[in-house]
């Protein structure tokens, strides 16, 4: 079967359900499906395109059920798993408020917050022209907003690799040799745009990189799979490598930042969430994770009036 196109069984994998419930949508035309020969099919495009609309309508559902909610936040873009030490923490100090996060990359989590799908907009964005994260963005993704960028922590991000780096991978100019699995994040992740841009500076063809198509929306996704063999190598936070006992070989240090409205920002759970980041007990957590600055943590990196 053609990479593009699925039968009922593939795409049961890659939504991660059985295959009975793609009969089930099948029957509701709630999929994208074309019948061959006796046969349902499923374009690989038209499934991507039909995730995108679904997650996108289901947060806009979300976001009209959350003003019902005192308290809530809505969070979309990228991720981290210091993002997940910080909802903890919410809900433990203020038990009051909510904090309700989904990973769909950087780009596509400005866009939700200019649609009004969102709260917050987790974003690492490197403009490869200025050096400068995310603010170069703005002007293109948040017309017209009204607009706060705070910045949550510095990463360090990089290569991780199984213990001992048996395929001795040491740069992207390796990613091209043979024998080499990767593991690629999806398109409009911070980390994917960075993937292109290194690539492109070290002359290797996406084309001679074995598993470029294959796509994951997180970093633990992409420690997972080199823990269970699909890939030897990705690029994924520091603290993946440490979580899952891999090796990690450090690229670059970037900025991540939360973007948010300034009616947002002035709101109580906002200013309860930028609390925790001045905490003394969230800087101990990270400090012992490691691989994380947090020298300007909680600090107003940049706004539009």
């Amino acid at each position: 079967m053609s990479e593009e196109i699925m039968n009922t069984k593939e795409v049961a994998h890659y939504l991660g359900i059985h295959e009975k419930q793609v009969y089930a949508l099948i029957k509701v035309k709630r999929i994208p499906a074309t019948r061959v020969t006796g046969k349902w099919i499923f374009p690989k495009k038209l499934i991507d395109e039909w995730i995108d609309t679904n997650a996108r309508s289901g947060m806009a559902e979300a976001r009209q059920k959350g003003k019902k909610i005192e308290g809530a936040l809505l969070g979309a873009g990228s991720n981290d798993p210091i993002l997940d030490l910080l909802q903890t923490d919410l809900r433990k100090n203020f038990p009051e408020l909510y904090l309700f996060s989904t990973n769909i990359g950087s780009v596509d989590g400005l866009k939700a917050l200019h649609a009004g799908y969102t709260d917050i907009a987790w974003s690492h964005l490197l403009d490869p022209q200025t050096g400068e994260y995310n603010i170069p963005y703005i002007a293109t993704y948040l017309p017209g907003e009204k607009i706060v960028l705070v910045n949550l922590f510095y990463r360090d991000l990089g290569l991780i690799v199984p213990p001992g780096n048996p395929m001795k991978v040491k740069n992207f100019r390796d990613l091209g040799r043979k024998g080499i699995r990767f593991i690629n994040r999806q398109r409009g992740s911070g980390t994917r745009l960075l993937i292109e841009q290194k690539l492109k500076e070290c002359g290797v063809s996406t084309q001679k990189i074995q598993g470029y198509s294959n796509e994951v929306n997180t970093h633990f996704e992409v420690g997972l799979s080199i823990l269970s063999g699909a890939a030897n190598v990705g690029i994924a936070a520091v603290a993946i490598s440490k979580f899952l006992g891999l090796e990690f070989i450090p690229i670059t240090q970037e900025r991540f930042d939360m973007v948010i409205g300034q009616s947002t920002f002035f709101g109580k759970a906002v200013q309860a969430f930028i609390e925790l980041l001045h905490s003394r007990e969230f800087r101990q957590k990270v400090e012992r994770i490691g691989g994380y600055n947090l020298r300007e943590s909680g600090r107003v990196i940049y706004s539009v009036n």
